[in-house]
């Protein structure tokens, strides 16, 4: 059965089929990230050892739970123990090194994603010890219909995603709580928020009123749309290509209260019209994604850098700005150069007005073990405040 769509984000439905207790049984394979399903099945239970599922995963066979939850969860990290026992090899340039790391977690993600679990036609997980999966399935899969069969690391991101939402992620800039959805990327890291809290704004074009406007294009949580709006902006619509990205910034926006300044639209990039100030913190690394979650990391060919160079000139009010968000991270792994940045800027008829930077903050630019610790240690972020030329 062809892949179909879910919230105008991919996935996989088709069947997989195992035997139990001498009867054939089936159900519906569901995968967000669209893994087709599994040619062959087997049970797995308390009395599976690591060693063997290691090696069942890594064959290509996965393994359906039908022990106790907190032995699922201890057996994965048994099984990641055992991948992690080889880890990635280092390349002659740091783009050879990021290959290499993406292939291992790639390899990492596939083996596994091989160990499953089933949820019922109300998305019960029926096991030992399990926790209420319901609501978190629900916020992430829809309204309950058919049993489906799952790997058990990405249910764990659905959990893990229903607590975040729940549980908020503090925006100092904003003195509250951001409430991310499934399948949205968090605000975890400040340093771009606080870049957008604390630059200059522009002038109005409409000197009359002294109102301003902004756009936020690809807006994710909402998190900028609402930092503009809190540091006065009038009227902020805020854009993203995903329906689920819309959804959540709908919900923050009227979680802060900001319902009669900030439009959500969409989905798209840009909206009509011209704005004062056009905001965009587009995927830093020039790569494929390999879920939902990482489309807001990774941007192929940098396709939404470009895409938003190109059309802003269009969407600028006369003496109006746009800001770039940036890291310099693909420029230091030798993703992306920064003459090849700079000349689509000049391409686009845009000039640079100033740039202001920022040192790396999040735990993983002090991993010395992390293969890419020299190009993390060193990343800059950036906001590029560019103008008509």
């Amino acid at each position: 059965m062809p892949p179909r769509t879910f919230d105008h984000e991919e996935y996989v439905v088709s069947t997989i089929h195992w035997t139990e207790a001498n009867t054939p049984r089936s159900a519906r394979w569901h995968s967000e990230n669209a893994t087709p399903p599994p040619r062959r099945v087997v049970g797995a239970d308390d009395r599976t050892r690591a060693d063997v599922a290691h090696r069942l995963a890594c064959e290509g066979t996965a393994l359906l739970w039908r022990g106790d939850f907190h032995n699922a969860r201890r057996l994965l990290q048994a099984m990641g123990r055992r991948i992690d026992r080889k880890p990635p090899r280092r390349g002659d340039s740091p783009a050879e090194s990021f290959h290499l790391y993406r292939r291992a977690r790639g390899h990492r993600a596939r083996v596994l994603g091989r160990l499953l679990v089933l949820l019922d036609e109300n998305h019960r997980l029926d096991l030992r010890r399990a926790p209420d999966v319901r609501q978190a399935c629900t916020e992430a899969y829809g309204p309950p219909s058919e049993p489906r069969a799952v790997s058990l690391t990405e249910l764990l991101g659905v959990i893990g995603a229903h607590q975040w939402r729940t549980k908020g992620v503090e925006v100092p800039a904003l003195d509250a709580r951001v409430h991310p959805h499934y399948g949205v990327f968090s605000p975890v890291r400040g340093e771009y928020v606080d870049l957008v809290a604390q630059a200059p704004l522009p002038a109005p074009a409409d000197r009359r009123t002294g109102r301003r406007t902004a756009f936020d294009l690809g807006t994710g949580t909402g998190v900028l749309a609402a930092v503009l709006a809190r540091r006065g902006i009038d009227h902020v619509v805020a854009t993203d290509i995903s329906p689920r990205a819309l959804a959540c910034a709908r919900d923050n926006v009227r979680r802060l209260r900001l319902a009669g300044r900030v439009d959500v639209v969409g989905p798209g990039l840009f909206p009509d019209g011209r704005a004062d100030l056009v905001v965009c913190n587009p995927p830093w690394i020039p790569a494929r994604p390999t879920s939902a979650l990482e489309q807001g990391v990774y941007d192929p060919d940098g396709s939404m850098l470009r895409d938003f160079l190109d059309g802003l000139t269009a969407h600028l009010a006369p003496g109006g700005e746009g800001w770039l968000i940036l890291s310099d991270l693909a420029e230091r792994l030798g993703l992306r150069t920064r003459g090849e940045l700079t000349a689509g800027i000049e391409a686009a008829g845009l000039r640079v007005v100033d740039r202001i930077d920022t040192g790396p903050r999040h735990p993983r630019a002090g991993d010395a073990a992390d293969p890419l610790h020299a190009a993390r240690a060193a990343e800059v972020t950036s906001l590029w405040r560019l103008a008509g030329g």
